[in-house]
């Protein structure tokens, strides 16, 4: 980054959304607008051709997606700050901005002090996260967290394990399971104790609440 100017590309499929962060920006001390983007293509090949120190992304837009931008980019020779100015808040947003290498994130209904805050820290070397998405953040990473767990005790799952928890997912007996399995109803009643315990899970709902949420039944 340049010791004196922060030169900045506004990415926003919206004229008038990129013209008020144009205005913001050009009004802060120390930094420069020196390019706009209606689409990710277009800011690919501007942070090319312009190498800002700052990309201001939007995240839906034509063409690439923010994030996807945000991904190539940080795969790229441009080391280039990312602010993300989003209107969406849900955490499965915020968290793949940041999953793909985003230095902040803020929403569009931001006042101008936090945009220029918030492009002063990121240019900078640092982040910023508004308020609302660090707890939609918090949201995201725990939910991640959740995910990971239940996969590492899928892998603890031998594979019979696995065909008898998509069999009682699907509502059968273990009669009926033993039936198509050929084996003893007093074998899958073995198994299902087993997945309760590995999947710490206290009945056949819960281990069918499990499969749902896996993707197994």
């Amino acid at each position: 980054m340049s010791d004196e100017t922060i030169r900045v590309l506004v990415a926003d499929d919206h004229a008038v959304v990129r013209e008020g962060i144009r205005h913001v920006l050009h009004e802060t001390e120390g930094m420069e607008v020196v390019g706009e983007a209606s689409d990710g293509d277009e800011t690919l090949r501007l942070v090319a051709e312009l190498d800002p120190d700052l990309v201001v992304l939007d995240l839906s837009m034509p063409g690439h997606t923010g994030v996807e931008v945000t991904r190539e980019l940080r795969q790229s020779e441009h080391p280039v700050a990312i602010l993300v100015l989003s209107m969406h808040d849900a955490p499965e947003y915020v968290f793949e901005a940041v999953r793909a290498g985003a230095d902040g994130y803020i929403l569009k209904d931001a006042g101008p002090r936090e945009l220029r805050d918030a492009a002063r820290a990121v240019a900078g070397g640092g982040e910023y996260f508004s308020p609302r998405v660090t707890r939609q953040l918090s949201v995201a990473v725990r939910s991640e967290m959740q995910k990971e767990q239940k996969r590492a005790r899928l892998d603890q799952l031998t594979p019979r394990e696995r065909e008898v928890l998509q069999r009682v997912a699907a509502g059968l007996t273990s009669r009926e399971i033993a039936e198509e399995f050929g084996i003893s109803p007093r074998t899958v009643e073995s198994h299902r104790e087993s997945l309760m315990r590995k999947l710490r899970a206290r009945n056949a709902a819960e281990l069918a609440r499990f499969a749902a949420e896996s993707g197994l039944s």
